[in-house]
């Protein structure tokens, strides 16, 4: 068994910034005593920009994008020596992982990732990922790290993911209102109706029970149950216990990459299409062929993650092109031979390969 456990900054640290030892020794316990019934664990955690805070003497969580590299840069260092050092006291290695949206969106990229993940595993090492804050710009972000999380479960196979937080489960109304009520667990959306999620992201995370109720969907509808709980309940979580929320899985495995398409990447341009190749992409699960194509938006590169649009402009698919946006104009409405003839053999290719390109809707 292989599973996921992702813990937020407000988990880790003091209200002042700073890693609290004993907080990061609970996420620690759990993912030993996953190890030591011989099964596999990767570890989620947020706090790098958190654990900044304190050494560089900030007053809060700082907004702007500079601030936020710099204290991860600071913080980064210090969260996985703790890391390190307890994992070591159990006899285990721990192995950083540091992801951006571009790590995994492009194909070459994203199979590196994969390779990585494997490879750790497989040699015993406890893979601890986080997003790569010192780079990632406000373009290229996953945006929370309960969605990272999601993701990865999808990427490594995980068999279930275990979200973390400040509360112990999902409830009917605010935690500390009279009458609010733990849903135990959430079978569809249909659960989720009137349910209050209200309460934000800690002075030092970023999170919130709505990236929690989206992570949640990300991985049920890709097979892999959620159980969101405390982090003080961990143990009792792993152990299989019945403590806060279970997500049961909704739907079932797809193509790893492509779900990192689907959820993780930015789209840098738009493909509009005309009815007879919406019906081709949507109906038929065929390529994009230029001569479907009525009209390119947006400035992007060949390998892009792009929004294919029907010809009512709604988002059908998104996909990685095979072209700059400046090579498409003159390629537009003609068919691959007419293309060739006029252009080379060198573009001699599908816009979008089907295997680059997954239905939204």
């Amino acid at each position: 068994m292989r599973v996921v456990i992702k813990v937020g900054s407000s988990s880790l640290t003091t209200p002042d910034g700073h890693l609290d030892p004993d907080r990061i020794g609970t996420v620690v316990d759990a993912v030993v005593s996953v190890r030591a019934r011989g099964d596999e664990a990767v570890l989620v955690s947020s706090g790098a920009i958190a654990a900044g805070i304190g050494p560089l003497g900030l007053a809060r969580r700082p907004r702007d994008l500079p601030t936020q590299q710099a204290a991860a840069a600071v913080g980064q260092r210090a969260l996985i020596a703790h890391y390190s050092e307890a994992f070591a006291d159990a006899g285990l290695v721990v192995g950083q992982v540091l992801l951006t949206v571009d790590d995994v969106s492009r194909r070459s990229h994203y199979r590196n990732a994969q390779q990585t993940f494997a490879k750790l595993l497989e040699l015993g090492a406890v893979p601890v990922v986080n997003e790569n804050d010192t780079v990632a710009t406000s373009e290229i972000r996953f945006g929370d790290n309960d969605r990272l999380a999601a993701l990865v479960a999808h990427l490594v196979h995980a068999d279930q993911l275990f979200l973390l937080s400040d509360v112990d489960g999902l409830y009917t109304g605010h935690p500390d209102m009279p009458g609010s009520q733990l849903i135990r667990t959430v079978r569809s959306d249909a659960d989720l109706t009137g349910v209050d999620v209200a309460r934000v992201g800690s002075a030092v995370g970023t999170g919130g029970m709505v990236t929690k109720i989206d992570a949640a969907r990300i991985a049920t509808a890709a097979g892999i149950p959620v159980r969101l709980t405390s982090t003080e309940r961990a143990l009792a979580a792993v152990a299989g216990e019945s403590v806060g929320t279970l997500f049961l899985a909704t739907g079932k495995r797809r193509a790893a990459r492509l779900m990192w398409l689907a959820h993780a990447s930015d789209t840098q341009g738009r493909l509009v299409l005309d009815a007879g190749a919406r019906r081709a992409v949507v109906e038929r699960g065929a390529s994009l062929l230029a001569a479907g194509v009525v009209s390119v938006e947006g400035d992007f590169s060949a390998g892009d993650p792009v929004d294919v649009l029907g010809p009512d402009r709604d988002v059908i698919a998104r996909g990685l092109v095979n072209f700059d946006s400046a090579e498409l104009p003159a390629m537009l409405g003609r068919s691959t031979a007419e293309i060739v003839e006029a252009l080379g053999p060198d573009h001699e290719r599908e816009v979008i390969h089907r295997d680059d390109l997954i239905l939204l809707s």
